[in-house]
């Protein structure tokens, strides 16, 4: 083979052989020290943050005369051992569904 043929580049047909196009040089640019960089903005406080409620078995029992008493109703479907959840206007027990409503305040 000659040397023009390794030379020549595989194309599609029809297609022409890209060409490298040639960047021109950028001149330098120079930072001077005597630009005053703009102040920083400063940005607004964030919003505090509301405390979740806490959580364990202390918020399910109070003591009262040395004796614990239950803040929830116990499920009637379950049985002891079973608190329902406080949603507002209703109990409901998350073990089965069951659902009481609270009495509607006049």
């Amino acid at each position: 083979m000659s040397k023009k043929a390794e030379k020549k580049e595989v194309t599609k047909k029809g297609e022409e052989p890209k060409k490298e196009a040639k960047k021109p040089e950028e001149a330098p640019v120079e930072v001077s020290k005597e630009e005053v960089k703009p102040a920083k903005v400063e940005k607004a406080p964030k919003p505090e943050k509301k405390k979740k409620e806490e959580k364990g078995v202390f918020t399910l029992y109070k003591i009262e005369n040395e004796k614990a008493v239950r803040l929830r109703p116990i499920c009637e479907r379950c049985g002891v051992g079973y608190f329902m959840a406080d949603h507002g206007n209703r109990y409901t027990c998350g073990h089965c569904g069951f659902t009481r409503y609270k009495p509607a305040k006049e």
